[in-house]
This record gives structure tokens, sequence and C-alpha cells, in this order.
């Protein structure tokens, strides 16, 4: 009991490590990042993504920050019968490209973008039933090249992810923002 007890430990303790070592953007621009993004590709160790990942296609994102700094986050998802729209407001911490929203303990960082066609997004979820770890390749259109496309599952391992848990999600044309349900979190 004791041996299983130190394990479970050490563990934890190596996650919070992992989710602390997760890097940020050199210099981050919030002029640059803010506007519309797709949601190419993701992975996550969620229990529903990985129930649905299969079905899902490619969501669009729209990013923009308030006069304080916040990062406003609103999204459109294609589900099987509707359009989904979530709203999340990130408040930013004290380092330039990551965010925290406490009310459900989410911790987001943009690991690395070049501004004008690609963002890699960390998402650690620590409280609620179903803490998790997430990453999202953001592109601003819909295609993504197969170097890009590597350089995501590279990342993928180092956020303690496996490429089993990752969707490329398929093109979508089908939501618009002004055609869709609203959920605001």
């Amino acid at each position: 009991m004791m041996m299983v007890l130190s394990s479970l430990a050490l563990t934890l303790l190596c996650l919070l490590r992992a989710g602390a070592e997760v890097p940020v953007q050199p210099g981050f621009n919030t002029e640059k990042f803010a506007g519309t993004w797709h949601v190419t590709a993701a992975a996550s160790n969620c229990s529903m993504f990985l129930k649905m990942k299969d079905g899902m296609k490619s969501s669009i994102t729209t990013i923009s920050f308030t006069p304080e700094g916040d990062l406003a986050m609103k999204l459109v998802w294609p589900l099987l019968d509707r359009c989904q729209k979530f709203e999340l407001l990130f408040q930013r911490s004290g380092q330039a490209g990551h965010y925290m929203a406490a009310q459900e303990e989410r911790d987001l960082r943009v690991m690395e973008t070049d501004y004008s066609c690609y963002a890699i997004v960390h998402e650690l979820k620590q409280g609620g039933q179903d803490p998790h770890t997430a990453l999202q390749l953001l592109t601003r259109d819909q295609g993504v090249s197969p170097q890009l496309l590597q350089r995501f599952k590279e990342l993928i391992l180092t956020a303690g992810l496996t490429k089993d848990m990752m969707a490329i999600l398929p093109k979508s044309g089908e939501c618009h923002e002004d055609q869709c349900s609203k959920a605001i979190r």
C-alpha cells in the first residue's frame, strides 16, 4: 500500500512538473495573434474528446483580447444535427501567451505560432470530473502542410499524449457564427 501511494505521489509530481514546463511563444504578440483560426488537428486525453474525435470536423475559433489583456475565445463546432457556439474567457497570467480560467482551473498556453499560418495551443484542465490535457493545431485557413502536421505530432508526445489520441479534423464549411446555438463557459 505504501509503495502504491509513493508511486502515485511521484506520478502526480511529474504531471505537475510537466504542466509547468510547457513552453510559451517567445515575445508573444496579441495583435498578431487575434483573429480567425481553424482547429485543423487536436489531441487530448479527455474522455469526451476520445469518444467523439472520429466524427469531428474542423471548427472556427475567433480570438480577441480585452483592454485588460485577457483572451476571449469564440468557438463554433459543427455537430451532427446543429452548430454549437462556445465562448470562453481566459485571464492573462504574468507571462504573455499564458492564460488562466480560474473557474474551471484551465491553463492555456500558446506554445508556438508564426501568426500568419499556424499556432499550437496547449490546454491543461485540472478541475472538475474530467481533468485532461489537450493540444490544438490552429491554422488561418483549413489546410495543413505535412511538415506542420509532423511538428504537431512531435509536440503531442512531449505533452504526455499519444498519437492515438489525435484527430486530424476534416474541412467544414457547415457552420458560421450567426447560425449557432450558444453555450457560455
